[in-house]
């Protein structure tokens, strides 16, 4: 698909398209899928700041690196996931979404190295004007387009989180975070600390403990850690019985329900739940562990979300001795390690920082709507697909309590189905409107992580009806694929209007 046309834009070329997407990780390969397939001869470019494509996938390169979801809710609803491992490591993702790049010709629309800066929308155009900024050479690039589709995840690519750890200019070893690898790090015969309780750390701990000589994961407090199978054998029967549509279809049918099921439950029973996650533990820990200061957390299940670990790793690599956990709080970094406040001293020739990611919207692109900066924080999220007084604009946050991609597809989807609603209908624009003052709100990520709280006040927010962020999926397929497309929060405008005549009423 080549160019719409070319404008000016301060003396700058300018490319005039249907739509930009922002990343091409999990979310902007699949939204780009979707137009493609939905909306063949739309005009689109991905761009990414990034010298590749994969996202998260590519980013990340520390030991054992792996999704905490299964690959067949994971994975594209379109494209089959056909390894034997369901719970797969980074490479076999990264694989995963780069194959289905190429295999549909979206590689051709990415443009790596071009880190979108600003976003400005003008409704006299019924234009988005994105500016984007090359990692070479430092030039401008700018691009106008009729949608702009947020994929850019939920943080920041160029840091992770770091606390103030005191005394961290003394320690004479290695400090490392997760999120800036070194490829030559050696661990051989070393002592690690692992210090974190999420995801991270509990897929480093196992990970490392085949060449270190010990490792510890030191955590503030516990996470509920559950072991499930690497391997899916139904997942894998139907494979072999089965085309691999078919198979992958009902597989996915299975686990969606089997993930709802769960977490309804923690929500509905949560002493049970918490029983039965401790029944687990014991039957895979050492005789006597201390599950309650290890494994125990203050919450109740699903408040925070699950750690998985594949066919309980974590687990073995403590009953081994390679591994163990301390709970604890520190005091300060010294030359050799680490002295808690309890008063004992963890030794280490190399710290590894599992402690979070940095959170921010859009990958911090700034957004202005008709010469206006648009403060995101003060603007709803409208079905987990848009933002308030926002047009044209598609953006998507994933599930926290099941997979990431099963909302990824529904919004794409809507998305297309909108736009071509508005094709059909000869509209130029629509963009989300609240017109009750007084409707109470909450943050938009109603969740009790650590790395959501620090930052959750960059974020839109929610409220009921349609401003409300659904955690189920249930619930999205029916108003994201089959609910209506106008209602009366979405205004449609076929002339380029103010934000001033914004009071038109809604298309039925």
């Amino acid at each position: 698909m080549s160019a719409a046309g070319i404008d000016e834009h301060e003396g700058t070329a300018t490319e005039r398209l249907d739509m930009v997407i922002i990343g091409a990780g999990m979310s902007g390969i699949g939204a780009a899928w979707y137009l493609e397939h939905r909306l063949p001869g739309k005009t689109y470019a991905i761009l990414e700041s990034r010298e590749s494509a994969g996202g998260t996938w590519d980013l990340f390169r520390y030991p054992g690196i792996r999704s905490d979801s299964d690959l067949h809710t994971y994975g594209y609803a379109f494209k089959p996931w056909t390894d034997e491992k369901s719970i797969a490591d980074g490479p076999a993702i990264l694989s995963y979404i780069r194959e289905t790049a190429s295999e549909n010709g979206i590689d051709r629309h990415i443009r790596f190295g071009h880190r979108v800066v600003r976003a400005s929308w003008s409704s006299e155009e019924a234009l988005w004007t994105v500016e984007a900024q090359r990692n070479d050479t430092g030039e401008p690039v700018v691009l106008k387009c009729s949608w702009l589709f947020g994929a850019a995840g939920y943080y920041r690519y160029e840091q992770g989180y770091m606390p103030d750890f005191k005394g961290v200019e003394r320690f004479q070893g290695q400090l490392v975070h997760p999120q800036h690898w070194p490829e030559d790090l050696d661990y051989s015969g070393k002592r690690v600390v692992v210090i974190g309780s999420g995801a991270t750390a509990v897929t480093l701990v196992p990970a490392m403990t085949d060449r270190a000589a010990h490792v510890t994961m030191l955590q503030r407090s516990p996470s509920y850690v559950v072991s499930l199978p690497e391997r899916d054998w139904i997942a894998n029967l139907l494979k072999r019985v089965l085309p691999a549509e078919r198979a992958y279809a009902i597989t996915r049918r299975k686990n969606i329900w089997m993930q709802r099921s769960f977490y309804e439950l923690s929500q509905k029973r949560p002493g049970l739940v918490k029983w039965l996650l401790r029944k687990g533990l014991e039957k895979r820990l050492p005789e006597r562990y201390d599950i309650d200061t290890h494994f125990t957390p203050s919450y109740d299940p699903w408040d925070q979300r699950l750690c998985a670990v594949p066919d309980g790793d974590l687990f073995a690599s403590i009953s081994s001795g390679r591994a163990s956990v301390v709970t604890d709080r520190i005091s300060t970094l010294t030359e050799h390690g680490i002295l808690l406040e309890s008063g004992g001293e963890l030794e280490a020739d190399i710290i590894i920082t599992a402690t979070g990611l940095d959170l921010q919207v859009l990958g911090g692109v700034e957004l202005s709507v008709d010469g206006a900066e648009l403060s995101l924080p003060d603007q709803l999220i409208y079905k987990s697909a848009m933002i308030s007084e926002v047009p044209n604009l598609a953006f998507v946050f994933g599930y926290t309590n099941s997979s990431w991609t099963l909302k990824v597809d529904l919004v794409c989807d809507y998305i297309c189905r909108l736009i071509s609603f508005m094709d059909r209908s000869g509209y130029a624009s629509c963009v989300p409107v609240n017109t009750d003052p007084n409707m109470p709100t909450r943050p938009m990520l109603d969740f009790g992580a650590g790395y959501v709280q620090r930052a959750v006040d960059r974020f839109p927010r929610q409220g009921t009806g349609p401003w409300e962020v659904k955690m189920s999926y249930r619930e999205d397929l029916e108003r994201l694929r089959h609910g209506a497309l106008a209602d009366d929060v979405l205004r449609f405008s076929a002339v380029r209007e103010r934000p001033a005549d914004r009071s038109a009423a809604p298309v039925a």
